[in-house]
């Protein structure tokens, strides 16, 4: 005759009140620092060079002109680089050109202005003419 054993007593399953506090807490921290880590990496330009025609040099348009190289941070930690001419200090309509990141890392070194136009050499050698027919009469 088969013996048989009488069944193990049946436990409860145990209750973890702390457990969903603690999940949605790691979901808060997680969504929250991804958030900081978005909004301190926003998209931010920053003028790194400012030029002005001299006072002797009038244009046609008499119109004061002001060239600004800025730099943009972008979200994925890149910087691009855009060459401003236009008639306000700040840059917005006007003239604008793309400049390659390791012309602008290094900087402006000069600029020379003249009835032609402008001309900017930067820290690595190479140079950039911009002529007065692409910035003059608020282009």
């Amino acid at each position: 005759m088969p013996v048989t054993a009488p069944n193990p007593p049946q436990t409860c399953p145990r209750h973890r009140p702390w457990l969903g506090p603690l999940l949605l807490g790691v979901v808060c921290g997680v969504v929250l620092t991804g958030c900081l880590v978005f909004v301190l990496r926003w998209p931010q330009d920053e003028v790194t060079y400012r030029s002005t025609p001299p006072p002797s040099l009038i244009y046609p348009d008499e119109a004061p002109h002001h060239l600004t190289l800025v730099r943009r941070s972008t979200l994925s930690g890149s910087d691009t680089f855009r060459l401003f001419i236009g008639g306000q200090p700040t840059p917005a309509y006007g003239h604008w050109l793309d400049i390659d990141a390791a012309l602008g890392q290094q900087g402006v070194e000069s600029t020379e202005w003249t009835r032609e136009g402008v001309r900017v050499r930067f820290a690595r050698g190479h140079a950039v003419f911009v002529p007065a027919r692409a910035f003059l009469y608020g282009r």
